[in-house]
Formats: C-alpha cells, sequence, structure tokens
C-alpha cells in the first residue's frame, strides 16, 4: 500500500497533522527528565530536534552530570536543576516530561498546568491511580492544556487500516482480543503498569472504553495477600504479583483478555523476541495480530491466505517510533483546540483499567465496573 493510500485510509485531522502542520512562529519546547530515575523517557528530549516547527529552549534535571551531558547531546538549551524554576522563568509552550519513573508525573504535570502551558507530552504510564488522574485532568481542562501521552502505536497509522478490515468483516465474526505483556523478570504486575498500558492502549482503540473487568493477582503461584505488597520499581507505589489474569468487557462487546507471567515467555520465539508481547484479534476467519513497538506492527492471516503484513512502510515507521507523529498531533490538537489522538482521557482509561485487576482481586475476582468507585490504588486496601 503506497502513501497516498495510506494517508486516505486516515481520517483526516489526523493525516493532516501528522505530515502538515503549518505555522509562522516556533513553539517553545522545555524538556524535564532525571537521570537515574526514569531519565528522558524512549526519545522525549530527541523527538522536537525532528520537527521544525518547535525550537528546545529549556532543560530540568536534577543529576547535574545528566544535565551536563544532555545539553551536551541537544546542542540546544539552557539548563536547571529545578524544573520548577525553569517553567516559572522560561514559561514555555510545550513541556515533554521524560522520567520514566511515574511518581514524579503528578507533580510535573500540576506544575506545567499552574505555568500556563499550552502541551504536555509525557511519557507512560500516566500516572499512579485514577485520583492522580483525576486531578490531572480537572487542571488541564480548566486551564486548556493538551496533555498527550506517549502510547507510540496509539498514533500508528495501521490502526484506523486494521479497524477498517475488522469493520468489513475481513476475519469473520471478531471473537475476542487478548494480550500479553512482555513476561521477562518484570512479569506479572509491573508488567501490566510497564508494557501491558501499550496493549491496553490498543484494546481501546480497537474495541473501545472498558466496561467492566474480572480478575486475578498471584505471587508464587497463590492468590496475592496484603502480605505480599511492597513498593514497587518505576516509581509504581504499592504493587504485589508475579501473575495476572484479567477479563474486560469492552465498550463494543468484544471480551479483552490481559495476562502476563513472570519469566513466561518462549525461550526460542518462532517469529518474533519476546513471542508474547502483542495483542491478537480472534475472528472466525482469520486474525490480526499486533507486535508491539516492532514493525511491521500488524499481521493478518486468514483461511484464505498467509500470514502478511497489514502495512509495510518504513518512513512512516521510523515517524511513529521517534514520536514525530505525536509530536505533530501535539501542535495540531494546541492550534485546533481539540484532544490529541492519545490524550489525558485514553491515559485514565488504560489507569483505571489496571486498577480494576487489582480492584476485582481484592474483591475476590468480583466483576467491576467502570468507572471504578475505588480512585486510589486497591492494593493499599487489601
Amino acid at each position: 500500500m503506497n502513501r497516498r493510500r495510506i494517508l486516505a485510509s486516515l481520517p483526516a485531522a489526523f493525516a493532516a497533522s501528522s505530515f502538515a502542520v503549518g505555522t509562522d512562529q516556533k513553539l517553545r519546547v522545555a524538556v524535564i527528565g532525571h537521570t537515574g530515575r526514569g531519565n528522558y523517557g524512549h526519545g522525549l528530549d530527541t523527538m522536537w530536534k525532528a520537527i521544525p516547527t518547535t525550537e528546545i529552549v529549556a532543560v530540568a534535571d536534577a543529576d547535574a552530570k545528566g544535565l551536563a551531558d544532555e545539553l551536551k547531546k541537544l546542542g540546544t538549551g539552557k539548563g536547571f536543576a529545578d524544573y520548577k524554576t525553569m517553567l516559572a522563568e522560561v514559561k514555555p509552550d510545550i513541556v515533554a516530561i521524560g522520567p520514566r519513573q511515574i511518581d514524579q508525573h503528578r507533580d510535573m504535570m500540576l506544575a506545567a498546568i499552574q505555568n500556563g502551558v499550552k502541551g504536555i507530552y509525557i511519557e507512560k504510564p500516566f500516572v499512579r491511580s485514577p485520583a492522580e488522574a483525576d486531578e490531572v485532568i480537572a487542571a488541564a481542562e480548566k486551564s486548556g492544556t493538551k496533555i498527550a501521552i506517549a502510547h507510540r502505536n496509539r498514533y500508528h497509522p495501521v490502526l484506523p487500516i486494521v479497524a477498517k478490515l475488522i469493520a468489513d468483516g475481513v476475519i469473520g465474526r471478531v471473537l475476542e482480543m487478548r494480550g500479553r505483556g512482555k513476561e521477562d523478570p518484570r512479569g506479572g504486575s509491573l508488567d501490566m503498569w510497564v508494557l501491558g498500558s501499550h496493549v491496553m492502549g490498543v484494546a481501546i482503540a480497537l474495541a473501545g472504553a472498558p466496561r467492566a473487568c474480572t480478575a486475578g493477582v498471584y505471587q508464587s503461584g497463590k492468590p496475592v495477600t496484603k502480605a505480599d505488597v511492597k513498593d514497587g520499581d518505576e516509581g509504581i507505589g504499592p504493587l504485589a504479583g508475579d501473575e495476572v489474569h484479567a477479563r474486560f468487557e469492552m465498550e463494543n462487546g468484544i471480551p479483552f483478555f490481559f495476562d502476563s507471567i513472570k519469566d513466561g515467555r518462549l525461550k526460542k520465539p518462532a517469529y518474533d523476541d519476546p513471542a508474547s508481547f502483542g495483542l491478537q484479534v480472534f475472528g472466525n476467519e482469520g486474525v490480526i495480530d499486533f507486535r508491539m513497538d516492532q514493525e511491521p506492527f500488524a499481521w493478518i492471516q486468514t483461511g484464505k491466505e498467509a500470514r502478511r503484513p497489514v502495512l509495510e512502510d518504513k518512513v512512516i515507521a521510523k515517524k511513529v517510533s521517534s514520536h514525530e507523529i505525536p509530536g505533530l498531533d501535539l501542535i495540531a490538537a494546541i492550534q485546533e483546540n481539540r484532544a490529541p489522538l492519545c490524550d489525558a482521557a485514553h491515559g485514565r482509561q488504560v489507569t483505571e483499567m489496571i486498577a480494576a485487576v487489582f480492584e476485582s482481586h481484592r474483591l475476590s475476582s468480583q466483576r467491576v465496573t467502570f468507572p471504578l468507585q475505588t480512585r486510589v490504588n486497591p492494593l493499599t486496601m487489601l
């Protein structure tokens, strides 16, 4: 499929914002990182160098050496040890929040919003709880700040193509969706937070918002109890479980299953490494297989044909993986006063899906509905 046909298959606003954003004045970008505590995410600092309508004007990093190295790498911007000082002095248009450790995300976003930024691009996972998401979204709605989350796959142009294939019945009647994390030593709850958020984001894009969840969380083969809860890695907060099994009821009626088991990945995967990290859409006449953070991103197999990529385009794939398309979409959202394609509401949905797994487990695997009544981390209530 050539690029013209690809663009024709996308929503008009997405196609336009992804490849042709026009502005006479560059938007000023400030970057927040934290060397040793999540660093600068997956390229959330360098992405702006590929977008000619922006300029990096400042960088904040509490680690002095890390800040010096970052300024040298970017070759531009003024350095600050404290991001609050930077925001107050520089007053940027856009803030890129890079640290992967999410215990910092709420405070960084609120500080950016309070200093009048127009847009925020933030590393995933979004925040630690639905309550934090509620607080950030309320502040952003009041100020008009647009928040976009770095779930790169949500911006991939193959998603609307797959949605059309499903709607056209190419794989027949859709029966279910199944997703798994990387299932490496982080397998289980940590895997669900850090990598499962990618999978859940794609599930939402295809099947709509979650409506209910039933789940169980286990440690060494036994149901997680209060004694298993410890402070998790990546700044996630209270965490437990090396095995997760969840079933979600989605808006369009298709069930979505998410599972992760520590060290559950195949040692010699047939076509991928890791073979488990992805999402499969099962129809009664075929399967669509998403391979997270890889290219080709989506594959299709039906009874009529061999397994093949849905889309192969290295140029577009690079624009997605480098965050260029997400960055351009955020800029267009600011200019057009609309929500980014992967906005804070989407981030809250993913956060609630993760929290719902623990809430269902806390209630002896009862069915819990969305929005969750419990807005804090349910593991604190065991």
